[in-house]
Formats: C-alpha cells, sequence, structure tokens
C-alpha cells in the first residue's frame, strides 16, 4: 500500500507493554524538542499510564486509547494478561491507522511475546505480526547502528534448528532484500554486502560442516550473477572483530546471536531495529520491556529516541 505524500513525517508510536518501560521511554525521548521537531506524532496506548510518565504537554501529539474504558491501572514491572491485551490492541490500532494513510511509518515500543502468545497463539513478534498484517512474504530484522546495519536469515528459533532452517532460497532472498533495501531505503547506489558463515571458520572447505558449500557459496553467487555485490561467506569471529565488517553497508548473518552480539557490543543505546520489507517505515529500539526497573525512573530512552529519529529520517 503507498503512503501519500501528504502524510509525510506522520508517526505512530505504540507504548508497547504497559507494564513495561514502553511508556516511560516514550515520553522521556519527545520530552526532547529535538525529537519532536521532527514531525508530529500520534501515540497509542495506555493514556493514564503514559501520562505518569509525561513531564510536559506535547502540541504536535495526539493520543489514540484503544481501551478508553480501562479503569485497572498497570503495575510497572508486572505483567499480566490485561497488559498483553492492551498492547496487543495498539498494534491493531496502528495498523489500522497506517492502513487509512493516518501515519506513514510507526515506532513500536516492546511487548511481552510470551504473554501475547497467551492471547494470541500465533503471535511471534512485532515483525512477523506486521508483515501478516500487509500481505508481505519477503520481510527481515534489520539492526542499524552508527556503524553497522546487520539483516538475519532466521529470527527467534533455537539454535538446534538453524541449520535445518538454513538453504540456499532463503539465503539468496536474505541479501537480494537487504540489497533492495539498501538501495531504496537508504539510498546507497551500490551496495556492498558481506555474509557471514555459519559454522566455525566459515566451514573451513567442508571440513567443519557443509552449509558453506551447498547452502551459501550458492546463494552468494546466484546474487553475484544478478549484479550484486556481495563477498563472503567470512569466518563471524574474525569479520567481526578484524574491522572487516565496517568496510560493507550491510552483513547477513545466519541466526539470531551470531548478529546481534557484536552490534549490541558497539552500543545499545544508539541501535535500532529496522523491519526491511514493509510498504511503511517500522522502527523499535533495541531493548526489551525491562520489567525489572518498569517505573523506577531508570529507563534509558537513547534507543526510543533514535528509533524515532531514523523513522523520520527514512520517511519518504
Amino acid at each position: 500500500m503507498p503512503i501519500s505524500k501528504s502524510s509525510n513525517k506522520r508517526i505512530g508510536i505504540t507504548l508497547g507493554d504497559p507494564s513495561g518501560i514502553g511508556p516511560e521511554v516514550v515520553a522521556r525521548a519527545l520530552a526532547e524538542p529535538s525529537v519532536r521537531k521532527l514531525g508530529t506524532f500520534t501515540v497509542i496506548g495506555d493514556r493514564a499510564t503514559f501520562e505518569k510518565y509525561c513531564s510536559t504537554r506535547y502540541g504536535n501529539c495526539c493520543f489514540i486509547d484503544p481501551q478508553p474504558d480501562n479503569r485497572i491501572p498497570f503495575k510497572p514491572g508486572r505483567p499480566s494478561r490485561a497488559s498483553a491485551a492492551s498492547a496487543l490492541n495498539a498494534l491493531h490500532a496502528a495498523v489500522g491507522l497506517i492502513k487509512r494513510q493516518e501515519i506513514s511509518c510507526l515506532v513500536t515500543a516492546p511487548v511481552c511475546k510470551e504473554a501475547i502468545h497467551h492471547i494470541d497463539p500465533a503471535f511471534v513478534g512485532h515483525t512477523e505480526f506486521l508483515a501478516d498484517a500487509f500481505g508481505v512474504k519477503d520481510f527481515g530484522m534489520m539492526f542499524v547502528s552508527q556503524k553497522l546495519r546487520i539483516i538475519i536469515v532466521t529470527r527467534h528459533i533455537p539454535l538446534n534448528k538453524v541449520s535445518g532452517a538454513i538453504h540456499a532460497g532463503n539465503v539468496y532472498d536474505t541479501i537480494r532484500l537487504t540489497h533492495r533495501s539498501l538501495r531504496n531505503t537508504f539510498k546507497i547506489r551500490n551496495p556492498r554486502i558481506a555474509v557471514c558463515g555459519l559454522n566455525p571458520h566459515a566451514g573451513e572447505g567442508g571440513t567443519i560442516g557443509k552449509e558453506e558449500l551447498t547452502k551459501i557459496i550458492p546463494a552468494i553467487q546466484r546474487a553475484r550473477r544478478h549484479n550484486m555485490t556481495v563477498r563472503g561467506p567470512f569466518p563471524a569471529d574474525t569479520l567481526y572483530s578484524s574491522g572487516t565488517a565496517f568496510a560493507f553497508d550491510a552483513i547477513v548473518a545466519m541466526y539470531h546471536d551470531q548478529g546481534l552480539i557484536p552490534v549490541k557490543t558497539l552500543g545499545l543505546s544508539k541501535l535500532v531495529n529496522l523491519t526491511v520489507g514493509l510498504p511503511f517505515i517500522r522502527t523499535s529500539p533495541a531493548h526489551g520491556t525491562a520489567f525489572d526497573i518498569a517505573g523506577k525512573g531508570r529507563a534509558d530512552p537513547s534507543s526510543m529516541r533514535e528509533a524515532i529519529r531514523l523513522a523520520a529520517r527514512l520517511n519518504p
């Protein structure tokens, strides 16, 4: 669904689980004039919880509470079925706003996947929820920091299932999606992409696993035949430790921790999760609900602030 130019910089923000740090980091991020000048904002979630953290009124913000009749206060640090329902209802409301072109991009505060799963067993996470809502099959999670962009072939699956989940087709699809996103979203004319191996030392020519030979290298060769600048497979440890990763516009990692450990080590406060492949920009902070510090005034809004800034910058 195309977004009309008239909706430019109209940013929607969901509060996530109201018992987590989402409402606090959203309120603290929007309290900064440098953030508020980025556009107009529609905040979606439990209004009473959000207003507890607001130090002022924000003139360029409106609020949508999907459950305005709720009179049960949510307890910080105490996730519940009700708090999960609030987060899920906010997501449904945000989808409606995007489809009606009332907002042009979306920033999502963290939810508790486990709690929502009890309400909606099909729920895996924001990424899959939004892809399904917009009928998108080719999508991915790209983590964006000041120095690196990393996308992962497999997302939230057990480690012992990673090898079986990787094949030449989805490795190629991830490379192609990365290339397209770098060109269309980040406006990089000739993107340079590095691909990690799966096994230690990228398989050592097949002596430590065959996945590089049978799955990853064929995908790289196919991408090259389609005029993409792709190198690899690299041993993941030396790709990062040698600094080679910084010579590329994006890294394709095979599984969650292979990609996220290095990029989070560089600094969680500046890291943003970007869903690529959607017909609109969706970002989120790279942290979770942090129930252990919710309501204690200790939540760092830096990643939320960066998520808002990236959404505004990439919004067409």
